[in-house]
């Protein structure tokens, strides 16, 4: 669209269009460097997809990396990502990620109240040259959520399938103390349970948790950072057009409230709104093999507008056929797939296909999961969905998704019944869920008997690093692996689903977005799932969606801003 002659309604120096981590993080930066700045989200909700997230962030080379236990170099992480990104991204840009990366945890850690802390996070495949077997994944500490005062209500919540009973938020420590119910763990589930009722009077004004963890802790921290800096954030404001004069980008035209607006940019506009995964044309155009939006973990905003909004003036689009694939839950009257991260890692489960057979090392990463779900789905043995099937003792001692160890069957919602099948054999549990008995009670029995042995000779389960990561460790030789053999039998349906787009706009090393000429377009930014994924179709280990975001935000700000140095 061209500027013309027209008024604006607002004039900024940097207009931000998403309130997501990335977004946020360009605000608080561009006013760090005293530009004049609006972040405008289109729902009722600032946070996107980061708040829903674990917060985590994958950063390289980190200055918050204990330096006895973990020792990296820019070197081994342009190795392990150019290894595993697809071809089509740049080495500039890995370069500039792995550069950017630490200093923007710097510049965070010193100029924000998000803190981060370094885990021993395993690469997703610290196999390949490069990876590592911790310390590059970060998690955000938890923060009070009474510091944002009346904009705690507006902060979107974690997903319900990172909270126990959907709405108590907890750190990683009091996951894993309910996961495997060491001495102790009942102390731990009540303390949560206080800490969330016992929060009055709130409690009788929302359901949200105010002791933030994870995405929210991370989401609530930039935003206090961004009313520190006098950042306004406007809800209910969608992006409409980009305005263009002579090939920059000078502004954006926005709706609010039913009247459209003209905000006029003079240093830049950041495109931080998501990727289209919650947007059915787009994804029945680029990735017609998964084109129902419900069975992605996202929020349900994430519907690609700006992307379009920046085509519509010329912009280049990459890899839009590719996506952060994840076996998901899909519950019946959810409108979002819940992310499956340990059930396939646990010892006594098995996922199989609708002929009743395995195809694939369940404990990989909920990216190369989700991805082989994709790929090996055939008309003779269908795997989308396929099964997770397991017996009484897993059923007793871990969670399933939404279904939760020691509360019996009957007390499940009528949905999860409906999808949770059960039979005292695996003959009839074939039957129940319509498989060839034979084939699945030969499945079964392969598998325990490697399972005794603690290997599994037809697909490796357990035999990396990160596979044994999410494992039981009281199960020895090998805590990815158990038998199935105490009745009764069980099986939910697994979908192929994703946690977001990975493909989007192109964008170079400055987070510039390119035209279709390959030329930078002047006063246009993109970050997040908003751009083409700096990691291409890979994922190389926890946090590799945000710690791309974030750092290339930082980028982006300090570019527009002109800011040379971090200050």
């Amino acid at each position: 669209m061209s500027g013309g002659d027209q008024a604006w309604d607002m004039d900024v120096d940097v207009l931000v269009v998403g309130s997501g981590a990335g977004g946020l993080l360009a605000a608080v930066v561009a006013a760090h460097h005293h530009a004049k700045v609006l972040v405008i989200e289109k729902s009722d909700e600032y946070g996107g997809t980061s708040a829903t997230s674990g917060g985590g962030v994958w950063i390289p080379n980190s200055p918050l990396a204990p330096p006895d236990l973990h020792q990296d170099s820019p070197d081994d992480a342009f190795r392990y990502i150019r290894a595993l990104s697809d071809v089509s991204v740049p080495d500039e840009n890995i370069r500039a990620y792995v550069q950017w990366a630490p200093e923007m945890l710097r510049w965070l850690t010193a100029n924000t109240p998000v803190r981060y802390k370094s885990q021993p996070y395993i690469d997703y495949h610290a196999e390949v040259p490069g990876g590592k077997l911790g310390y590059r994944t970060h998690l955000p500490e938890p923060m009070d959520g009474r510091l944002l005062g009346p904009d705690m209500l507006d902060l979107r919540s974690t997903s319900p399938a990172a909270s126990l009973f959907g709405v108590i938020n907890w750190q990683l420590s009091e996951t894993f103390a309910l996961l495997f119910r060491p001495k102790g763990w009942v102390r731990t589930a009540a303390r949560m349970v206080a800490r969330y009722y016992g929060d009055l009077p709130h409690r009788f004004r929302s359901r949200k948790d105010r002791f933030l963890t994870l995405g929210t802790a991370l989401v609530g921290g930039l935003r206090l950072a961004a009313k520190q800096r006098s950042v306004p954030l406007w809800l209910r404001t969608r992006l409409l057009e980009l305005v263009a004069e002579e090939g920059r980008v000078v502004g954006a035209v926005v709706q609010q409230d039913g009247r459209k607006l003209r905000i006029r940019a003079r240093r830049g506009v950041v495109l931080a709104a998501g990727g289209f995964e919650r947007n059915p044309e787009m994804r029945q155009q680029h990735m017609p093999a998964v084109p129902v939006p419900t069975v992605s973990g996202s929020q349900e905003n994430n519907t690609g507008d700006s992307i379009r909004a920046a085509t519509a003036i010329g912009a280049a689009t990459m890899n839009l056929h590719m996506a952060w694939w994840a076996p998901v839950f899909s519950i019946p009257g959810e409108s979002r797939g819940r992310l499956s991260t340990i059930e396939r890692a646990l010892p006594g489960s098995v996922l199989v296909n609708q002929a009743g057979r395995r195809y694939l090392n369940e404990a990989a990463s909920y990216h190369v999961v989700g991805r082989q779900m994709i790929d090996a789905d055939r008309p003779d043995a269908r795997t989308n969905p396929s099964w997770l099937v397991f017996d009484a003792i897993f059923r007793r001692t871990y969670p399933v998704g939404p279904i939760l160890p020691l509360l019996p069957d009957w007390v499940l919602s009528a949905p999860l019944r409906s999808i949770l099948k059960k039979a005292s054999t695996i003959d009839g549990l074939a039957r129940a869920i319509g498989v060839p008995a034979a084939t699945l009670r030969e499945t079964v029995g392969r598998f325990n008997t490697g399972a005794r042995q603690g290997v599994d000779p037809e697909f490796g389960r357990g035999a990396q690093a990160y596979d044994r990561m999410f494992g039981d460790q009281r199960v020895q030789p090998n805590p990815s692996l158990g038998p199935i053999e105490t009745a009764p039998f069980y099986a939910i349906p697994m979908h192929a689903g994703d946690i977001g787009t990975c493909g989007g706009l192109k964008t170079n090393a400055d987070a510039q977005v390119l035209g279709t000429d390959g030329l930078p377009i002047a006063g246009l930014y993109a970050v997040g799932n908003n751009a083409a994924s700096v990691m291409g179709g890979s994922y190389p280990g926890a946090g590799s969606t945000l710690g791309p975001s974030m750092t290339f935000g930082f980028v982006a700000a300090r570019h527009a801003t002109g800011a040379n140095v971090p200050a």
